[in-house]
């Protein structure tokens, strides 16, 4: 009986990692937060979850600042909600919802070093991904990106009851067997 519950107790660790993985993005990837970067592109096509972390890699010229979509909008440095400078920050995504990020040394935002996520909740079932329009430009005034973002989860339908529930009829399924084979 010993052998049975180790086998389950194994069975159980090796599943619940894979459940749970969160994932740390590198902000414009090997090219990092810099000048040159394109984050709107960067940002599209990825599904940013809660538990997951945007890492930051920059060099001494540059920070990074979260601010509110209105400072974002306007590359504001007035109202900044946490800041960045040790050149390789670990922004932890831990509310659902939009994140607004800017560099904030002057004239680097307007250059395009700005970054706006949504952060959805976290599922253990694919999302679709939160896509974020360009800016557009009509000669003297620019309209500023707009934001698609996916339905929330079904309640009916919660990732983490799923992983639960699946992990339990294994286990069960393992154990059912194993006696039935000792019997």
């Amino acid at each position: 009986m010993a052998n049975i519950a180790s086998a389950l107790l194994i069975l159980v660790l090796a599943a619940a990692p894979a459940a749970y993985a969160a994932t740390t993005y590198t902000v414009g990837d090997s090219s990092g937060w810099t000048n040159f970067g394109d984050y709107t592109t960067w940002a599209s096509g990825k599904t940013f979850a809660v538990g997951d972390s945007l890492l930051f890699k920059y060099g001494s010229s540059h920070s990074v600042a979260e601010v509110s979509k209105a400072d974002y909008d306007s590359c504001s440095t007035s109202n900044i909600l946490k800041s960045y400078t040790d050149g390789s920050s670990t922004v932890p995504l831990s509310t659902a919802g939009p994140m607004y990020f800017i560099c904030s040394t002057p004239g680097h935002c307007s250059g395009g070093m700005k970054l706006a996520v949504t952060v959805v909740a976290a599922s253990g079932n694919p999302s679709t991904p939160t896509t974020t329009s360009p800016p557009v430009s009509d000669g003297g005034s620019t309209t500023p990106p707009t934001t698609t973002t996916p339905p929330p989860p079904s309640k009916n339908n919660n990732g983490a009851t799923n992983i639960l529930y699946n992990m339990m009829l294994g286990v069960f399924l393992v154990f059912g067997t194993t006696v039935a084979l000792m019997g």
